[in-house]
């Protein structure tokens, strides 16, 4: 007897039908997909609208609003938001000329609404242009059925102890395989800057990388990366997670662990910047906590144990090629002399803007202590 996946009813709509009138001609006019992030600070909205010829650069976007108080963002009696676009993507679900595009958020007064993390990270990389950070962020996340339970693990009980499934290859120890290739495939199309992606400890837990990305845009590419991912995981009937611990007990949580470099930390001799960075971060640990979840650590608490290649929530720790520590520095760039660190701490359901933008007030504007310095126009 077959067993009945747990997915969702509209996969199992008739896609060779859809596939009908998704090849009949546009005549010129093009389909633009606005996203933002909403109120959530985690989940992501989108709506699309037709503008008469394709937009060469983001400036031939207009701005446009939406209904705030549907999204947590606004109350009903003054509910008009404005969706301001910021970076454009090719359009992987209804094809070229068509085009996705994120956008930061605005209230009425045109000041950024709470979520919209992206206004003051963009200030911020600006002041430290100079220094040329790059960024590669590690999203791992959870494939799970529309009924909340791991894709593909048994009904009733678990499946087999860690082992076997990282990097794993066959049908007993990988599952949803397909919904990885085509999240990657959509992800190079669109122009996202993904550049890797496999199989994690957990079953049914995956992980793709974005980067390396110059500044604000790591968290551009790392958001519309995910947009696409729930989009993906939508056309096959489940749901992917980004909970940093989506099953308690003795399986892996969920992390998005940020490598992070400067030009000089890059260059010859570059280690010795490298570990006056850690040095810097090391002072400002429950800073960096708290704002690696959008709980201010709440939802890292579960995932930082100090088990599961995971470091303690309350202790600071770094090390080379230390996969427990807050901080690794990877063999290579210990025996090369320069290169990059890992910070370990980001929760899956991190926002990338507030990740890097802490990582460049700490080690590169040199603040310190849990109180943040508010750069206003420079």
């Amino acid at each position: 007897r077959a067993v009945a996946m747990s997915v969702s009813h509209s996969s199992r709509l008739n896609k060779l039908v859809r596939e009908q009138y998704m090849r009949l001609p546009q005549d010129g006019s093009v389909q633009v997909t606005y996203v933002w992030i909403d109120g959530s600070g985690e989940g992501v909205r989108c709506k699309s609208r037709t503008l008469d010829k394709e937009p060469k650069s983001i400036e031939d976007v207009p701005e446009w609003n939406f209904d705030g108080s549907s999204t947590a963002q606004a109350e009903g009696s003054n509910s008009d938001m404005f969706l301001v676009p910021v970076c454009m993507f090719r359009d992987p679900f209804c094809l070229d000329p068509n085009k996705l595009v994120l956008c930061e958020v605005l209230k009425y007064n045109r000041k950024p609404a709470e979520t919209n993390l992206r206004h003051t990270c963009k200030k911020v990389m600006d002041l430290v242009k100079d220094s040329h950070p790059w960024f590669g962020m590690e999203q791992e996340y959870t494939l799970l059925g529309i009924n909340g339970h791991p894709y593909g693990w048994p009904d009733n009980g678990f499946p087999g102890p860690q082992g076997p499934y990282y990097c794993g290859v066959g049908a007993d120890k990988v599952y949803g395989r397909d919904i990885v290739e085509s999240h990657y495939k959509a992800c190079l199309y669109a122009g996202v800057k993904i550049c890797g992606t496999n199989a994690e400890v957990m079953p049914s837990q995956w992980e793709f990388q974005v980067g390396p990305c110059e500044g604000i845009e790591m968290g551009d590419h790392l958001w519309m990366a995910r947009f696409i991912l729930h989009r993906v995981c939508e056309d096959f009937g489940v749901v992917a997670t980004l909970d940093p611990k989506p099953m308690t007990g003795n399986w892996n949580g969920a992390g998005c662990h940020t490598n992070y470099s400067t030009e000089e930390m890059r260059r010859e001799g570059g280690l010795k910047h490298i570990e006056a960075a850690i040095e810097k971060l090391s002072k400002r640990h429950d800073y960096h906590i708290c704002v690696y979840d959008p709980r201010g650590g709440r939802d890292n608490s579960r995932r930082l144990t100090g088990h599961h290649e995971t470091s303690n929530i309350f202790e600071f720790s770094a090390g080379v090629a230390n996969r427990g520590a807050s901080i690794r520095i990877p063999r290579q760039v210990g025996q090369d002399g320069y290169g990059y660190f890992e910070d370990r701490r980001p929760a899956a359901n991190c926002d990338p803007y507030a990740v890097t933008e802490a990582i460049m007030r700490t080690t590169v504007l040199n603040e310190t202590g849990v109180e943040t310095k508010d750069y206003t126009e420079h």
